[in-house]
Parts: C-alpha cells; structure tokens; sequence
C-alpha cells in the first residue's frame, strides 16, 4: 500500500542530521558517504546556498551548505559539522549540516504527511514527517532540495571548475 507520503508501508530508513534544533532526515540509499568538513573551493557567481566545490578522489563535487538553502542563521563550523554526500539526479553532490545524529528505522504508516501550509511556505521538497522520542524528524526528497535552476548552476559550475583542472 502507498500512502499520501509515498512511503510504502514496509520499514524505510533514514539518515538523520541536525539543523539548529532541528532534525532532518534523507533516505540511507541516496546517501553516498559522510565525510568530515574540509575546506571548499568557492565559485563565482554560485547562489548563495552553494558553498563551493571539493575534489572528492577525483571527481569535482558541488557543496551546499543546508543553513544557507533553508534560510537558517549562520553559524561557525565545529568539529561535528560534515558534508553528506549524496546522489542527485544522477549527479554526486555534497550537503554541509551541523551533525549526523542516527540512522532511524520508520515504518511506511508512520510517516506523517507535510501540512498544508497554503503556499505560504515551499514544502515541495519536504516528504514528510516522524516522530523520533520528543523530537519530529523533516523527511526530505533530497532530489527536490535544490531547485531545477540552482541544480542546473551546481552542475555547470562543477563542469566549468573540473575543465579547468
């Protein structure tokens, strides 16, 4: 059975990260790896969200950083913040968030659908929502985090930079 979240009713897994106080969470199989912050290589003219790029063993990979795309305040990086590297529509991509928490087992009917918010708020890229003990977890469609242009701009810039290696 397929609910209005477009989970299954069989047991799914997510990543779970922090945010400030809050906590998200992104399917585990489009997770590629978790890797310690290092410092990115800044582009010109990039959205604000993207922090830059990184030569991942050879592969240029675009950075977001998660605060900045969500309108969240600025805060310095510490020793727990990583990027979580992700495929993206086809593409590898990186997302820099304060903390990975857990890896959280949901059960399909557990999950909560986003509330309609009236289009008061862009909730396109939200799947849905869980309880995880007090807290709620905000399940992300990871492939709609960007948008189609931003996307379009990370790639480009991901080619432009690798071209010039």
């Amino acid at each position: 059975m397929i609910d209005k979240t477009g989970y299954t009713g069989d047991v799914q897994q997510f990543l779970t990260f922090a945010l400030g106080q809050e906590e998200y969470g992104v399917e585990i199989l489009k997770i590629q790896e978790i890797k310690g912050f290092s410092s990115v290589t800044p582009l010109p003219n990039a959205p604000v969200c993207i922090k830059g790029v990184l030569n991942l063993r050879g592969t240029i990979v675009p950075i977001v950083d998660l605060r900045k795309k969500f309108s969240l305040p600025e805060v310095g990086y510490t020793k727990f913040t990583v990027i979580v590297v992700v495929q993206v529509q086809g593409k590898i991509m990186g997302f820099i968030v304060d903390a990975v928490s857990d890896v959280l087992s949901v059960a399909g009917a557990d999950i909560q659908p986003t509330p309609d918010l009236y289009g008061q708020v862009d909730t396109s890229f939200i799947n849905g929502l869980v309880r995880a003990g007090e807290k709620l977890v905000i399940l992300l469609d990871i492939e709609k985090v960007l948008t189609t242009a931003e996307a379009a701009g990370v790639v480009q810039a991901a080619v432009e930079t690798a071209s010039m290696n």
